[in-house]
């Protein structure tokens, strides 16, 4: 089952060109099984959800993508935004509080576009404690550069995490270009978290 786990729509995520019901049908039209609403900040209400399910007879999972002080996480199994979530440590307590997952999104990916020595950066950010703070990394992103995903990819190599893969769509062209194969079919929120856990899962390159 291969589910896209990083997406952005229109008007919850401010930055995102990508309406709900054409990120919808272009995932469709591409033959994905699934797609992640993981909004800046922000998390679909259930029903919403369940209602663009039903329409489309899509799969669809809600997660969000949470900016914080030391980088961009994906999580999944929270249903809201709360105050102190700028902090890693504490999305890891409540995350954990409720069974969720924590991936890091593009990696340092800034840090790497205006790097003259990605060895070197490598070696320094492979210390940062936000790595054992999450279950998995991005690997394969969208919106990245060759040489920024690999600089992932080298993360998870180098620290053990597993990788995942997702576009960051902002923009109906940015779709598809990398999303995450499952082993198993998943219907649920709660299924995703589980198989993300169990790590029955890679990236994979839809372009």
């Amino acid at each position: 089952m291969i589910i896209d786990l990083h997406t952005h729509t229109w008007p919850y995520s401010d930055d995102s060109d990508l309406k709900p019901r054409e990120l919808i049908e272009r995932a469709k039209s591409f033959s994905l099984d699934g797609i992640c609403f993981t909004e800046h900040d922000w998390h679909w209400k259930e029903e919403d959800i369940a209602k663009l399910c039903g329409e489309y007879d899509f799969p669809i999972f809600q997660g969000m993508e949470i900016s914080s002080e030391e980088g961009h996480l994906l999580v999944f199994g929270l249903t809201e935004y709360k105050f102190g979530m700028h902090h890693a440590h504490f999305i890891r307590q409540l995350v954990d509080e409720v069974g969720g997952v924590i991936i890091m999104a593009h990696p340092y990916r800034a840090r790497v576009r205006y790097n003259t020595d990605p060895a070197q950066l490598l070696d320094s950010i492979c210390y940062n404690r936000i790595f054992d703070l999450v279950d998995a990394i991005e690997v394969m992103n969208g919106r990245s550069k060759d040489n920024e995903n690999k600089f992932a990819l080298d993360i998870g190599y180098r620290l053990n995490l597993r990788g995942v893969g997702g576009s960051d769509a902002h923009a109906p062209s940015e779709i598809p270009t990398f999303a995450t194969e499952f082993e198993r079919e998943i219907g649920s929120v709660e299924e995703l978290i589980a198989e993300l856990k169990a790590g029955r899962f890679r990236a994979v390159d839809l372009r």
